[in-house]
């Protein structure tokens, strides 16, 4: 029997990354019920991130240089006045967690160093501890979160099903290490980052397989621009799963693109590796395609102390038995984040009252169908505070005991990985996103272990397979064309198993 647990008021934050941290922080001296599945801070993207933080603080820059980035990147999807909104926030976040504790690298003159990453005009990348930003980040914070009396942490914490009555958040069941437990609240912020374990290769933490887009769509909320998935174009290639990233920065510092014969195939494309990562992810994959190996060459980087300032690359191409210094490194692409997600307003509402979320699992509209590069970690730190804010303004909703629901039978992606990679990888095409959905949809229709990523894998492939286009990260063969009109694609469940109905007919009694 499921135990429940009244939290008296206090809200109910899922994901121990970056967008969990930082809304349970933000929330203080509010009382705060923080659940991880892992050790908190650990099993994150945010911690694998090596990048930094996007923010227009140098004296050659602006929100609207920003901005306009940030829209040409985003490839007509953007919603402008959210990014705005967000952007216009960064240098105000750089300045909250230098608060929290964060030290951020700097300059001989003792400035905030300014790197450059691909699709940027400016320098505009804060980074801390070199190419260990994420680490030394979600350290500090992880730090502040166990200081802060208001949050309760639980850890090995699964969350599996929202309580949800009349479209109004009741509470959450979750896993624990012994047994299932339910939580009584009005207020759910769900911040549980990505989808990259739903592929054969991603960067994202093997865990990280769209457990909040399935918790938020079981639930009815609205999903918008699924079909939108980051392909990082530079993933070290080896049998490792997640794979190793080789940052952004790594280019952004003049590495280049090279082949097996040691020719710079992206030499003649406009912006070359410094091009949008859609960009230099399909070139990388129809080389690879064309049976090439890719490797980035780094071995004569001019003006900087290559091990100084990629120590984390260093000790990973190593442990490969790479040496970065003297040898070129073998790269592919990797999906590394989603743009896409659980649809949310400004203020980080889902379209199920009580619900909120931000972070990767989000869909605020700051990305469009291509995320500028570092804008992810500055969105969980806007966007945390945004959903703060207004869960603080929000009256208490009524205490009375919610209906049980069922547990679901947890998470396991492992059928699921083939049939999403084949179908909704770098380039996709009708034919495979179809067939992707009649093997997808009696795996999200089962109760199976299987259901929860099959459900989002299946909600990504409807989507994708409405885009009828070529736009930004979703490129369709069979489509190669840009729709005149950009549009917007949102999806619920229901939806999505009524399309995938229409793939398998043969299903349909």
């Amino acid at each position: 029997m499921t135990a429940l647990h009244d939290t008296n008021g206090a809200a109910v934050v899922i994901g121990g990354g970056l967008a969990g941290l930082m809304t349970a922080l933000a929330l203080a001296p509010r009382p705060v019920l923080l659940l991880s599945s892992a050790p908190l801070g650990l099993e994150t993207s945010s911690i694998l991130a090596q990048g930094g933080i996007a923010a227009s603080i140098g004296p050659d820059d602006n929100a609207s240089l920003h901005l306009a980035d940030t829209l040409a990147a985003g490839d007509g999807l953007c919603d402008q006045r959210v990014a705005a909104t967000i952007l216009a926030g960064a240098p105000a976040a750089i300045e909250r967690l230098m608060q929290l504790g964060v030290v951020f690298d700097r300059d001989t003159d003792g400035n905030l160093a300014l790197g450059l990453e691909a699709a940027h005009s400016r320098r505009r990348i804060v980074h801390a501890g070199g190419d260990a930003s994420g680490h030394d980040i979600i350290r500090t914070l992880v730090r502040k979160v166990y200081e802060t009396p208001s949050i309760t942490v639980c850890e090995a914490t699964s969350a599996q099903r929202l309580i949800v009555e009349d479209n109004t958040v009741r509470g959450v069941v979750c896993q624990t290490e012994r047994d299932l437990v339910a939580y009584a609240t009005g207020h759910i912020v769900i911040a549980t980052g990505g989808i990259g374990g739903l592929f054969l290769h991603g960067t994202n933490p093997a865990g990280s397989c769209g457990q909040g887009l399935a918790l938020a769509a079981r639930a009815g909320a609205t999903m918008a621009d699924l079909e939108f998935i980051q392909f990082h174009p530079t993933a070290l290639d080896t049998g490792s799963f997640p794979l190793k990233l080789i940052s952004e920065a790594v280019r952004g510092e003049g590495a280049t693109l090279i082949d097996e014969n040691g020719d710079r195939f992206m030499a003649d494309t406009p912006g070359a590796e410094l091009a949008p990562r859609d960009v230099v992810a399909r070139a990388v994959w129809r080389h690879m395609a064309a049976e090439h190996r890719v490797f980035l060459d780094a071995r004569n980087l001019r003006g900087i102390d290559f091990t100084r300032r990629f120590p984390a690359i260093t000790s990973f191409c190593r442990n490969a038995g790479i040496d970065p210094l003297t040898q070129p490194i073998p790269v592919r692409p990797a999906a590394h984040y989603h743009m896409g997600g659980i649809s949310v307003d400004k203020h980080g509402r889902t379209s199920v009252e009580g619900l909120w979320a931000c972070g990767e699992a989000a869909c605020t509209g700051l990305h469009g169908a291509n995320r500028l590069a570092s804008n992810s970690l500055l969105e969980a730190v806007v966007c945390a505070g945004l959903v703060a804010q207004d869960i603080a303004a929000t009256a208490p909703a009524k205490r009375r005991p919610p209906r049980m629901t069922d547990a679901g039978a947890g998470c396991d992606p492992t059928l699921i990985r083939p049939i999403l990679s084949h179908a909704a990888g770098v380039l996709r095409d009708g034919d495979k996103l179809r067939a992707a959905a009649r093997a997808l949809f009696p795996l999200a229709a089962s109760q199976q272990a299987a259901g929860d990523p099959a459900i989002v894998a299946l909600m990504i492939v409807i989507s994708a397979l409405r885009r009828e286009e070529t736009r930004g990260a979703h490129a369709r063969t069979d489509c190669p064309e840009r729709a005149i009109r950009a549009t917007r694609t949102t999806l619920r469940l229901c939806d999505a198993f009524d399309a995938a109905q229409d793939c398998v007919p043969d299903l349909v009694s």
